[in-house]
């Protein structure tokens, strides 16, 4: 079977996230979504609670397995005997971290090869970072998220300032 690794924060979990794993599945067998556990970041959402949400949007999809990990990704990658990272690209300042990123993890490991995917035209603009910050605010980001997440943001920051219950 051919599997590749899907990492990331999910913080929370986005259209644009689930589109790349949709897409992800017409290449691969299957994939492994890999939330990192990143300390020096300031989560709205546990890990834990990144995984379930990614779960429920994904609707038990059996294709796709949801693992936390946190350090190298090569490491993990290794652990799990997987040797393709899937990577997703919203603009040319995503391109160039991710090319940095891709670069470091072969020189980590001459037999992992990333694959980057363009993220599609309808979510080029949607970030996690964008979503949590317009949640806090009193925003909808309805049309962004699924709704197991629109729900979860809802229950951290209430419902959208203005908006009919």
């Amino acid at each position: 079977m051919r599997i590749a690794l899907y990492p990331g924060s999910f913080d929370p979990p986005t259209h644009g996230h689930l589109s790349i794993i949709q897409r992800g599945l017409k290449l691969f067998d299957g994939l492994t979504v890999a939330v990192l556990k990143n300390p020096a970041k300031d989560a709205v959402f546990t890990v834990d609670e990144r995984v379930e949400l990614l779960k429920g949007a994904l609707g038990g999809d059996k294709r796709v397995q949801v693992k936390t990990f946190s350090g190298l990704l090569v490491k993990f990658a290794q652990q799990e005997g997987v040797n393709t990272v899937l990577r997703g690209l919203r603009a040319v300042s995503d391109f160039e971290y991710e090319f940095q990123m891709a670069n470091m993890n072969r020189k980590l490991d001459r037999g992992i090869e990333t694959l980057f995917m363009m993220t599609g035209e309808d979510y080029f603009y949607i970030s996690s970072r964008f979503v949590r910050d317009v949640a806090r605010l009193g925003g909808d980001v309805a049309g962004l998220v699924p709704p197991n997440v629109l729900e979860a943001l809802r229950r951290k920051f209430g419902p959208p300032q203005g908006a009919q219950k």
